[in-house]
């Protein structure tokens, strides 16, 4: 999707696959099958290439330093650090005054027992590097759970040691996404603030802008999201992962620096996507404009189900909704596995959610969705 960007652009994008054949290398000719751990790659990688940036936050830090040397990276490692890491992004949120959970950074069984036993059960645990879609989290409900946090806790392959974050349990009425867009200069756009659906860990629906929310504190979480951008000195995507709770606060879950999954109705709903933005960004590009097209989107996951013919199951999705927007990954069909996704624009935020969940749905095998 990034590539699909750059093209209309004329900049021509090098990728570092995982393996033949994945999503992105079906669309990229210049491609290089890799371990993004492995520095000699990477150096490889960024021969001739004005800037580096990525689609997760996972390579090794002391590699990015490394790579500073010869080409522009961004976000640089001293941003992209507080991406890779829950511990240091806990305590750097802290500093600046940012609301978050209640939570201590856990270097032993006894340390988080006694968080639990302070904080009151349940608790939430967090592996600080390397979880994703819901893994590497669990919640705690005593003492005797206390142990599966730490089972086959060690350092990451890159060599970075891995602990445990523990944190207060937020019985939560709905998460909320804002992102931003910060260029190498400075200049920085916000989005509309998205409502997003998660079953399983797993986003499956975004709502934007996000329903029942009044314009002060759509802006006021917009503003949160560019100080943080610009305090840590991010320069591309931005994703502040929030949470409401019940009793109305809204705190910092996560952070993602990368064109994130909240923000792919874009492509179709805003005035610039968020992968235009980012290349625009990380190449120092004026910003462009992140206004919606129409008065509401609704994106909605395409997870593997029982319809293998993806591309078969079109004719029907397209005939029932002439203005539906469908993007497929490429990616073999896997049970719960994101092969892609729907967008639906309107004014009527009930009919968009029923169009897009009718899509989805056919797609993934359902067609009474």
């Amino acid at each position: 999707m990034m590539h699909q960007a750059a093209i209309a652009l004329g900049i021509d994008v090098r990728l570092l696959a995982e393996a033949p054949g994945v999503s992105a290398a079906q669309v990229i000719p210049d491609s290089i099958v890799g371990d993004y751990h492995d520095l000699d790659t990477l150096k490889l990688l960024v021969e001739g290439a004005d800037a580096l940036t990525f689609d997760h936050e996972h390579v090794p830090t002391r590699h990015l330093r490394e790579l500073e040397q010869v080409v522009a990276v961004r976000p640089g490692p001293d941003a992209l650090v507080f991406a890779q890491d829950k511990a240091l992004m806990r305590q750097r949120m802290q500093e600046l005054g940012v609301a978050c959970p209640t939570f201590a950074v856990c270097e032993t069984l006894d340390e988080l027992v006694a968080f639990g036993e302070a904080q009151g059960w349940p608790i939430i645990a967090k592996t600080s590097r390397g979880g994703y879609d819901g893994k590497g989290v669990w919640k705690l409900d005593g003492p005797d759970d206390a142990r599966v946090p730490f089972a086959g806790l060690a350092e990451t392959s890159a060599g970075e040691r891995v602990r445990i974050v523990a944190e207060e349990y937020i019985d939560f009425t709905r998460e909320l996404s804002a992102l931003v867009v910060r260029s190498a200069s400075g200049q920085v756009v916000a989005y509309p603030v998205s409502e997003s659906v998660q079953e399983d860990g797993i986003c499956v629906e975004t709502v934007t802008p996000a329903s029942g929310l009044d314009g002060d504190a759509a802006a006021g979480l917009q503003e949160m999201a560019i100080r943080i951008a610009a305090e840590l000195g991010v320069v591309g995507v931005l994703a502040v992962e929030l949470m409401e709770a019940w009793d109305g606060r809204i705190v910092v879950n996560e952070l993602a620096m990368r064109p994130h999954n909240t923000g792919h109705w874009t492509i179709d709903g805003a005035r610039t996507s968020q992968f235009e933005n980012h290349i625009r960004a990380v190449l120092d590009l004026p910003l462009g404009s992140p206004e919606l097209r129409d008065g509401v989107a609704v994106m909605r996951n395409v997870l593997g189900g029982v319809e293998p013919d993806l591309t078969g199951a079109l004719t029907h999705v397209f005939a029932r909704d002439r203005e539906v927007r469908v993007h497929l990954y490429g990616k073999e069909v896997r049970a719960g596995r994101k092969v892609g996704h729907v967008t639906c624009l309107g004014t009527d935020l009930d009919d968009v959610r029923r169009r897009a969940h009718h899509a989805a749905g056919y797609l993934m095998g359902d067609p009474d969705a």
